[in-house]
């Protein structure tokens, strides 16, 4: 094990939360990143220190002791925020600042020597507008390296079109559900990423070797934004043998424009200093051309998102896209429920392993908590309903378009009953070929617990 300043953010990727290692001087910005990636959907794991230590050939990441889930802010002191308990290291981020100069080429991986292990790493500035997207993108790249098996078979399974690599560009009016576009082909397997200068959108395809479809998002809110350079970009892009190239134009009436934009209370781009009804015609009129030139357009007006999602799956499926990963957590209710949980399961009425003294300092994960757990009378009926009701509802689920789904079992402690069945249950989702990702949320807690208390509580 080896303990390093740094922080770690997990991110959600196709095959399970991957960590993202923030390096850098004091000073760089890697809390005031690590809250951006989260309020982008991450978990944090750790803050200022992160101990790294190798399981199974991977280098996983683990907060101190004591400070799981405290993300230190200037002026605001530790704050609690939503974490996870490890997360296997994928990328790390070197911080470096920005030298101002214009047109900054995509940041390139170079490895990182970190407690014995080659991690592919990126250098970017922290207080860069893009930092959030291009790590994700970055993230999304090694996901796809991680996954991929073996041989040249599957990775050419994933490339309709003769093989060459899928790049969608996204535009559209604001508020027709551009942004959730991008979510959505996300969630097919392509890497998206939004607002980047228009001058940068053919880097971001063809430097590096990204080996995935790619989707680009750009509208009016994108830097010098013009309709001429986006075509232009277009038409370099589609003379690309090796890239199989579509425009998507996402439509909307103006009356169903005006409603959302006047029900969420946002502001048109457009619209500075007239009505709302000027902005939306000015921006139509701007964004003709792309219109007329695009592949397909999608008019969201009446639609509703599961029916989006279905009409950009006919249309953009890969022919080897992701599954849905599931995330198993165990936790104590002591702590509250999983924010994210979409099933919760009760496992109190077990008999607790916390009562026997040979058992009390071990947690789910050692065979004799286990061994202990299962020779209750009402586990295996138990386990037996719960498989047999999800063996119908992940592929339900999957058809729904949800991208992931979180299991969360709890018992009082959070550190043997339910540690020993969320165990039990990811094994048994990846031997049915599902993405599975495993966190223990309340055990280190209940380890720092137990040693304040002198192990008196159940």
């Amino acid at each position: 094990m080896e303990e390093i300043h740094a922080t770690c953010v997990a991110l959600p990727s196709p095959i399970g939360p991957l960590g993202v290692l923030l390096l850098g001087a004091a000073a760089s910005g890697k809390s005031d990143l690590a809250l951006r990636l989260v309020d982008a959907g991450g978990w944090l794991v750790a803050d200022d220190r992160v101990r790294l230590s190798e399981e199974d050939g991977r280098l996983q990441a683990r907060p101190v002791p004591g400070y799981a889930g405290m993300l230190a802010l200037r002026g605001l002191g530790l704050a609690q925020i939503t974490r996870l308990e490890e997360a296997p290291v994928a990328l790390a981020v070197r911080l470096v600042p920005s030298d101002g100069a214009p047109g900054d080429p995509l940041p390139e991986e170079r490895p990182e020597r970190l407690a014995g292990h080659e991690v592919p790493a990126i250098g970017l500035d922290a207080s860069a507008a893009s930092a959030v997207s291009r790590i994700r993108l970055a993230l999304a790249a090694r996901a796809a390296a991680l996954a991929r098996p073996a041989g040249p078979a599957r990775e050419k399974a994933a490339l309709p079109r003769g093989g060459a690599l899928p790049v969608v560009i996204v535009t559209g009016l604001s508020g027709a559900g551009r942004t959730t576009a991008l979510k959505v082909l996300e969630d097919l397997g392509y890497e998206a990423i939004d607002n980047m200068p228009l001058n940068l959108l053919s880097r971001a395809v063809t430097e590096g070797e990204l080996g995935r479809a790619v989707a680009l998002g750009a509208d009016v809110r994108n830097r010098n934004f013009a309709p001429g350079p986006l075509l232009e970009q277009f038409a370099r892009l589609r003379a690309d043998p090796a890239l199989a190239v579509t425009l998507l134009f996402v439509d909307c009436e103006d009356e169903a424009l005006q409603r959302r934009f006047t029900e969420t209370r946002r502001r048109h781009p457009l619209a500075e200093g007239r009505p709302l009804a000027d902005g939306i015609a000015a921006e139509r009129r701007l964004l003709a051309p792309l219109r007329e030139r695009a592949d397909f357009v999608i008019d969201t007006s009446t639609m509703a998102l599961p029916e989006f999602r279905r009409s950009l799956s006919q249309r953009l499926a890969l022919a080897a896209g992701p599954r849905m990963g599931v995330f198993v957590t165990s936790f104590s209710f002591r702590n509250g429920l999983p924010r994210e949980a979409d099933l919760v399961f009760d496992v109190r009425f077990l008999r607790n392993p916390h009562y026997d003294p040979a058992l009390r300092s071990l947690t789910g994960r050692d065979a004799a908590v286990a061994d202990y757990v299962a020779e209750d009378a009402g586990f295996a009926p138990f386990f037996q309903s719960l498989t047999g009701l999800l063996q119908p509802l992940l592929p339900r689920y999957e058809a729904e378009g949800k991208s992931y789904l979180t299991i969360a079992i709890g018992c009082t402690g959070g550190r043997h009953r339910s540690v020993a069945i969320a165990e039990k249950l990811a094994h048994w989702v990846a031997l049915r070929g599902w993405p599975v990702g495993l966190v223990h949320r309340d055990l280190e807690r209940s380890d720092v617990a137990e040693e304040a208390s002198g192990a008196s509580a159940p």
